[in-house]
């Protein structure tokens, strides 16, 4: 668990976490999600050291899950697969959970949350592939 491997890709993929959540959600579709908001839950500025330490928890589970799912082969499509899995789960699972149980978004929003979810997390996936590829021992060295 608490390998080279797993510990470098749990870095880089929580700084991707971080860099590529801000690019999609703070920044390109802020005014989308602002007209299909029904509930604004939203702080006025984020805790940016509970945000940092979330992606940290989040990237070493996924990049956990991800070392066991691989079984020794890392590439970039295995994770990219991995991590729309997830996407799936999150987006589409827990995103229509919410949708049933809370008023925080119309579906269009849950809907197109789903999708940015899936890319989201195919992208951190092969993420935490590429890294678990670079830092794989070579064969001779163990």
């Amino acid at each position: 668990m608490f390998t080279k491997q797993n510990l470098l890709a749990t870095v880089v993929a929580a700084v991707a976490m971080f860099v590529l959540g801000f690019l999609i959600w703070g920044v390109a579709t802020v005014d989308f999600f602002e007209g299909h908001t029904l509930t604004d839950a939203m702080k006025e500025e984020p805790d940016f050291p509970m945000l940092i330490l979330s992606n940290l928890i989040a990237a070493f589970a996924l990049s956990s899950v991800y070392g066991k799912w691989a079984r020794g082969y890392h590439s970039f499509g295995g994770g990219f697969q991995f991590g729309l899995w997830i996407g799936v789960f999150v987006g589409l699972g827990m995103g229509l959970l919410w949708y049933a149980t809370s008023e925080f978004m119309d579906l269009t929003g849950h809907l197109v949350e789903a999708v940015l979810d899936i890319v989201y997390y195919g992208i951190i996936g092969a993420v935490i592939a590429l890294m678990y590829k670079a830092t794989h021992p070579k064969e001779g060295q163990a």
